[in-house]
């Protein structure tokens, strides 16, 4: 029933009390509408739904409500219905779009205002996330907006009101590797310096050594680090002088020598070295002062280079 002005002693039929209570309850008679529609006098009290399957407004004008006037709004269509500020001045805390079967009260608080309380579920929030972890934070006032899941032990940061994910200052990523002769002896010339071939990996955590080309261990993060390199040499052979260096940006930083009385023997050593964690590099070098061509041994457990971030 649309909103009715009633004189003394009247007497209402039971259809005109049954409306009143249907639109007190919040109900009231419906008016179907297929296409825009500007809300006039007569819509006080009732029900608008619209129902249409493209995009739609219901146009709220001053001068035709009067304070506490209500008007219940629906959108049984699949095209999105907003409610929309004409002449009159509409507020809401919600929103004013409503998709399909989505609703709320329109309430006049003056002939030229009204506010609109959404009672949708889902109205004011568009679930902007996309992938499993992602969070929501109120990016322009009221807006959600996703910010993707962060890396593993990165942590959560706010700079100019912004969230985003980052690595904790001071955390260094602590490159740690074990490289090893795996394949095949490698043939030493007699009193050569000569550098070792490490071509395979039992560990690299920051993927910093180069098992193919250069052999040698760049790390991505500056500070010293412990390095332990061992050669082991085959057993041919006359003089058992043998050598074991460790090469930093190609020049021997330290030495390890070995001689005994053994035709073969394994020599090898412990050094701390400062690298920057951009360009400085360390490689494994071995030299004998055998008479006669010697080879060095391949397998994890004998011939090895291997590094440790320590601190910065």
């Amino acid at each position: 029933m649309a909103k009715q002005t009633f004189t003394t002693g009247q007497v209402l039929t039971a259809a005109q009390m049954t409306s009143l209570q249907q639109t007190a309850m919040g109900g009231g008679s419906t008016t179907a509408k297929t296409t825009s529609y500007v809300l006039v006098a007569a819509d006080a009290g009732t029900v608008v739904a619209m129902n249409a399957a493209g995009s739609t407004t219901i146009t709220v004008n001053t001068g035709l409500f009067s304070a506490g006037d209500t008007v219940f709004i629906q959108n049984w269509g699949a095209g999105v219905c907003t409610v929309t500020a004409g002449t009159a001045t509409v507020t809401t805390h919600g929103s004013l779009a409503l998709s399909q079967w989505e609703g709320g009260t329109l309430y006049f608080t003056s002939a030229s205002a009204a506010i609109f309380f959404d009672i949708s579920q889902t109205s004011g929030m568009t679930n902007p996330m996309t992938t499993t972890g992602d969070i929501i934070y109120s990016s322009s006032g009221s807006t959600p907006a996703r910010l993707g899941i962060g890396s593993t032990g990165q942590v959560l940061t706010v700079a100019g009101g912004v969230p985003s994910w980052a690595t904790p200052a001071g955390t260094p990523t602590n490159p740690a590797f074990r490289a090893y002769r795996n394949t095949s002896v490698q043939t030493l010339t007699v009193n050569t310096i000569t550098k070792v071939q490490l071509n395979g990996e039992d560990y690299d955590t920051a993927n910093c050594f180069d098992s193919t080309t250069n052999y040698r261990f760049t790390p991505n993060v500056a500070g010293y680090y412990q390095f332990n390199g061992k050669v082991y040499f085959d057993n041919t052979g006359t003089s058992h002088r043998f050598f074991a260096y460790l090469y930093k940006n190609g020049s021997n930083y330290a030495t390890f020598d070995l001689t005994n009385g053994n035709p073969y023997g394994s020599v090898g050593g412990s050094e701390l070295i400062y690298l920057n964690g951009s360009t400085d590099y360390v490689e494994l070098y071995a030299q004998t002062s055998s008479t006669t061509t010697r080879t060095i041994y391949f397998g994890s457990d004998v011939t090895s280079l291997s590094g440790v971030w320590i601190r910065s």
